[in-house]
C-alpha cells in the first residue's frame, strides 16, 4: 500500500513539474508583453522590466520563477501594483468553491440517481426522458446554457438575478450551468454501467437467495458501478471547484475563473502562471486522491500494480 502511494506521488510531482515547465515556456512565447500596450518611453519599460526580471535570459528567468515557487513565492501581478498573486489567489478561490462545490454535489447526486432511474427502467419513456436531456446537456457548452439561463430565468420572466455574488439566489443559474455537462455525463456513465452489471452471475445469485431489490441494487450492483465514476469524479471535482472560467466572467462571479481570463487579456504572466500553478496542483491532488481511493474500492488495483 505505501509503496503503492508513494510512486502515485512522484508521478504527482513530476506531472506538476512538467506542466509548471511547458506553461512557463508557452506563456513567453505569446506575442506582446505586460507592458507593450503602455504608452510609456523605452527607458520607463526597461526599468519595469529589469524590475521582474524580463531582461534576463530565458533560461535565468525560469530558474529564478522555480526558486521562488519551492519557497511558496507567486511573485507580483505585473498589471496591478503591489498585488501579490497569492493574495489574489487567496481571495478568488473561496467565491469559485462556493459556487463550485454546490455544482459538484449537484452532479454527482444527480447523475448517480439519474443514471440508477434509467438502468432501472431501461427501454422505458423514463430511460428515454433522461437519456434525451442527458446527451442534450452534454453538448451545449457550460456558457451557453449559462446565457438561456440568464435571459430566460434572469431577464425575461426575473425570477433570479442575473449576475452578481453573495446570496443563494445568486449561485443558482450558475451552478446549473456548471454542473450540467457533468450531471450528464455521470448519469450516462452510471446507466451504461449499471445496466451491464445487472446483467452479470453474481447479481442473479443476489436475487437467487432472496435479497431485497433495494439491497441487491444499492449494496451489490451500484457499488461495483462506481470505479468509472470515481475515475471521473476527480479531474471534475478540481474543474469545477477552481470554476468555469468563461461562465464565471458570464455571471460576474468574483472568482479564480475571472482571474485567468484577466491575466490571459492582460499577458499578465505572473498572474497567468499562479492561476495555473494552483489549478494543476488541484488538479493533481484529485486525481492523486482517486488513485488512492481505487485501493479502497477495489484492492485488486494495487494488487495489478504491483505486478505490473
Amino acid at each position: 500500500m505505501l509503496k503503492y502511494i508513494g510512486k502515485r506521488f512522484l508521478i504527482s510531482l513530476l506531472t506538476i513539474w512538467v506542466v509548471i515547465t511547458v506553461t512557463f515556456f508557452l506563456m513567453k512565447l505569446m506575442p506582446g508583453g505586460p507592458f507593450d500596450g503602455d504608452k510609456l518611453t523605452p527607458q520607463i519599460k526597461a526599468n519595469i522590466e529589469a524590475k521582474y526580471g524580463l531582461d534576463k535570459p530565458l533560461s535565468t528567468q525560469y530558474f529564478m520563477y522555480m526558486g521562488n515557487l519551492v519557497h511558496g513565492d507567486f511573485g507580483e501581478s505585473m498589471t496591478f501594483k503591489g498585488r501579490q498573486v497569492s493574495d489574489t489567489i487567496g481571495k478568488s478561490f473561496p467565491a469559485s468553491a462556493e459556487v463550485g462545490a454546490i455544482a459538484v454535489v449537484i452532479a454527482i447526486v444527480g447523475g448517480i440517481l439519474l443514471g440508477t432511474l434509467a438502468a432501472l427502467k431501461s427501454g422505458k419513456w423514463p430511460d428515454k426522458v433522461v437519456v434525451f436531456f442527458a446527451t442534450l446537456c452534454i453538448t451545449i457548452p457550460s456558457f451557453v446554457i449559462g446565457t438561456v439561463l440568464i435571459y430566460v430565468l434572469g431577464v425575461q420572466f426575473a425570477l433570479l438575478p442575473p449576475t452578481g455574488f453573495g446570496e443563494w439566489k445568486n449561485d443558482i443559474m450558475p451552478c446549473i450551468a456548471l454542473s450540467a455537462a457533468s450531471l450528464s455525463f455521470i448519469t450516462r456513465l452510471t446507466r451504461s454501467k449499471l445496466i451491464d452489471v445487472l446483467k452479470s452471475d453474481y447479481i442473479r445469485t443476489a436475487k437467487a437467495k432472496g435479497l431485497s431489490k433495494t439491497t441487491v441494487i444499492f449494496k451489490h450492483a451500484l457499488r461495483n458501478s462506481l470505479i468509472p465514476i470515481v475515475t471521473y469524479v476527480g479531474p471534475l471535482v478540481a474543474g469545477i471547484l477552481t470554476g468555469g472560467f468563461v461562465t464565471e466572467k458570464i455571471f460576474a462571479i468574483p472568482g479564480l475563473g475571472n482571474e485567468f481570463v484577466q491575466s490571459v487579456t492582460n499577458r499578465d504572466y505572473s498572474m497567468l502562471l499562479g492561476v495555473t500553478v494552483f489549478y494543476c496542483t488541484m488538479l493533481i491532488f484529485f486525481t492523486f486522491f482517486v488513485d488512492i481511493l481505487y485501493v479502497i474500492i477495489d484492492p485488486r488495483i494495487k494488487l495489478q500494480d504491483t505486478e505490473a
